[in-house]
């Protein structure tokens, strides 16, 4: 049985090491790395070209096909502006409850598993366990992508993925996807006396935005029937727009940051072809008939799979079996679970904590959460030795 002192200690090595996701990881994946190495784990690094971001992916036990993914993303959220009454990157224990950026997102759930890993080398697994510890999840689950790629190429096939961030402990087989975007339009400027010969950006801006909220209310007619998400729908929110700088100017340039939150895949290639459509066949033309030079170009921030329920799912039946739950639900924020699901694996979402406390200043992980994780762990160990 994995010890609480020793998962506590782990932790707070984990805390100290500020790997926000502006900032490289690569001393914190090296700290994953070696304690899996002194167990004797088979530890693989890919790293960004820059080499300023990596992605760990080990593993214990009989070198076959399959195994058991444990997945945690090493990136946190920043600090900056947010009303701390603790040094975040120190832990502290306090009133039951562990302090510090990370702890509850999702350094508690690695900090498990690595203490976790000490138990798997000893003795005989029937199957793999494998270590996935991913950099940027924060900001569009692009260490996940990368790393589904490198295992596609390695022609490594894990059979089922508990991806640990916080649910209290309770079993999650789906979530929604989250796609954000910049839009740009750059039209022509000219005085606001003779508006026809010029090419408002702020005025298209707002006629895209518009035909996003009208999509927005169509999404809901397209809801699944007895969705289980709340909405039940896609949703579709414009973040800002931004443009323009006096009364009297044609605005140039303008921006409309979205995103949106798909529940089903049919959901994400509507939304992707209606807009695309709309700006090629309705928007642009008009810009460059009076500008031909005019554009508009749509960056992708990021586009996170979301996890469609599945009646057939290897993952999330272990987890209700460890954890005794009778029940799976669903939540609205993404994970890397869609990531891993698309390469074929059973996947589910289950770590302590809560995510009420995530992103938050003094963030907190109840060590009684962390204590349910280990023990969910300790049941998974003796299914891999039966």
């Amino acid at each position: 049985m994995a010890s609480l002192d020793r998962t506590k200690s782990i932790l707070a090595d984990l805390i100290a090491y500020p790997s926000i996701s502006s900032d490289s990881n690569v001393e914190v994946i090296g700290y994953m790395a070696q304690r899996l190495q002194d167990l004797g784990a088979d530890v693989q690094l890919q790293f960004t070209p820059d080499g300023q971001k990596a992605n760990l992916f080990g593993t214990i036990g009989p070198d076959k096909p399959g195994g058991i993914v444990l997945s945690g993303h090493s990136d946190v959220v920043p600090v900056d502006d947010q009303d701390w009454t603790l040094d975040p990157f120190e832990m502290i224990e306090r009133d039951g409850k562990l302090f510090g950026r990370g702890t509850c997102d999702m350094k508690g759930f690695i900090a498990a598993a690595l203490a976790k890993a000490e138990d798997f080398t000893e003795g005989t697994l029937t199957r793999p366990v494998h270590f996935s510890f991913t950099y940027d999840e924060e900001t569009g689950c692009i260490g996940a992508k990368a790393l589904a790629d490198w295992l596609e190429q390695h022609d490594i096939r894990p059979s089922m993925a508990i991806i640990g961030e916080p649910t209290m402990m309770q079993v999650i087989e789906g979530h929604k996807g989250c796609c954000e975007y910049t839009t740009h339009f750059h039209g022509r400027a000219g005085h606001g006396s003779m508006p026809d010969l010029g090419v408002n950006a702020v005025e298209y801006a707002v006629r895209y935005v518009a035909r996003l909220m009208e999509m927005g209310e169509e999404l809901k007619r397209r809801a699944p029937t007895n969705s289980r998400f709340d909405p039940p729908w896609t949703t579709i929110n414009t973040g800002s727009l931004m443009g323009g700088k006096i009364h009297n100017v044609i605005p140039e340039t303008a921006s409309v940051q979205w995103e949106f939150r798909p529940v089903q895949d049919s959901d994400f290639d509507y939304v992707k072809s209606e807009s695309d459509n709309y700006v090629r066949s309705v928007l642009l033309p008009a810009m460059q008939r009076v500008d031909p030079a005019a554009e508009i170009r749509t960056e992708i921030i990021g586009e996170v799979a979301g996890l469609e329920p599945a009646d057939i799912n290897e993952a999330r039946d272990i987890l209700m079996e460890l954890t005794g739950s009778n029940t799976s639900g669903v939540v609205p924020f993404g994970t890397e679970a869609g990531i891993f699901r698309a390469l074929g694996m059973s996947v589910a979402v289950c770590g302590p904590g809560s995510i009420e406390q995530a992103h938050k200043p003094d963030e907190f992980l109840a060590i009684d959460q962390l204590q349910k994780c280990l023990q969910m762990l300790d049941g998974l160990e003796k299914k891999l030795r039966s």
